[in-house]
């Protein structure tokens, strides 16, 4: 797991713009204290973009963004110990239930689009794609598959050797739901990391091995791993900015999020900081390998906090859900 990352941050709050805040105000220079953050690694890349960012503009506010996975974050989020958790999938309804129960009130926003990327050894020349139905046969809990050549045959009779986020990361819900048809419903015998720099060194030191992490992740890393397209009934598909934004690289493309404490925004170092956050996702979501959003959906995330809108609006039935806001 990456270390906790302390900055020192300026909040700047600013309405919809294309271009990054980078000048201070009067007022913003009076503003101090924490904005304590947790969560998806996968959400990491951006959230360290932004509070470095943040750090050039004054450093009276101190942000603490850690790596505790999507539900680490959220069972800190729903105890209160933190203000605002990265998810790289949506809120559960369980947790949803107990943020209801203890009267805890969040707004959801999207920050960027990520495409979920399968990826092997360099060295493996024998895989040109795969298909969802044999990512299923690889990773369901009965799986039967032990060696490549158990995937297709002419592949080589050797142990395939798997790696993937660990349990509590949103990106093993995402990718067990989608690809096994129920969260959390996976084969146990594979590598796991919360921590995706763990899974790149696996991968990238194991010409048998297979998988899966954040496409930024995959992007930082591109001379040493693989990307592996997948056919999800159109044909094979890798990820890349325009097939994670137009949807056609599919059933493993996402919108990513944080989830924002209504409450604590009556504090105006965390407001300004959700903010400064929406105002340069865009930008830095693309610096670090993530797909932004189009504006259209920043603007929504901006009214949801302007407006106190709380709750989540995913139904599951769209692959962006706030273009507009249903709540």
């Amino acid at each position: 797991m990456k270390p906790i990352l302390m900055l020192t941050v300026l909040c700047l709050i600013l309405g919809c713009s294309n271009d990054r805040d980078t000048a201070a105000t009067a007022d913003d220079s009076q503003l101090s204290g924490a904005v304590r953050m947790d969560g998806s690694s996968t959400v990491f890349p951006i959230s360290e973009a932004v509070a470095e960012e943040y750090l050039a503009v004054q450093p009276r506010v101190r942000v603490t963004v850690g790596v505790s996975g999507t539900g680490g974050g959220f069972k800190k989020f729903l105890n209160q110990e933190i203000d605002i958790n990265a998810a790289s999938r949506p809120i559960k309804a369980s947790e949803n239930q107990r943020a209801n129960a203890t009267g805890i009130e969040y707004i959801e926003i999207p920050v960027a689009f990520d495409g979920l990327s399968v990826v092997v050894n360099p060295e493996n020349d024998w895989v040109d794609f795969l298909t969802v139905a044999e990512l299923n046969l690889i990773w369901k809990p009965d799986s039967p598959v032990t060696t490549w050549a158990d995937v297709r045959s002419g592949w080589p009779d050797q142990r395939i050797r798997l790696y993937g986020p660990g349990t509590d990361s949103g990106t093993f819900d995402y990718f067990t739901g989608t690809i096994n048809g129920k969260e959390q419903a996976s084969r146990p015998d594979f590598t796991a990391s919360e921590d995706d720099n763990v899974l790149v060194q696996g991968i990238s030191g194991d010409t048998y091995a297979l998988g899966y992490f954040g496409y930024a992740y995959y992007s930082e890393n591109a001379e040493k791993l693989k990307i592996v397209p997948i056919d999800g009934g159109k044909g094979p598909i890798a990820p890349t900015e325009k097939t994670i934004n137009d949807g056609s690289y599919s059933p493993l493309s996402r919108p990513i999020y944080i989830y924002a404490n209504a409450a604590a925004l009556d504090q105006p170092q965390i407001s300004g900081f959700i903010s400064f956050y929406l105002n340069n996702a865009a930008i830095l979501a693309q610096e670090v390998g993530y797909i932004a959003l189009p504006e259209a959906a920043y603007e929504a995330a901006r009214q949801r906090v302007a407006n106190r809108n709380s709750g989540s609006s995913y139904h599951g039935d769209a692959p962006l859900p706030h273009l507009t806001d249903k709540n």
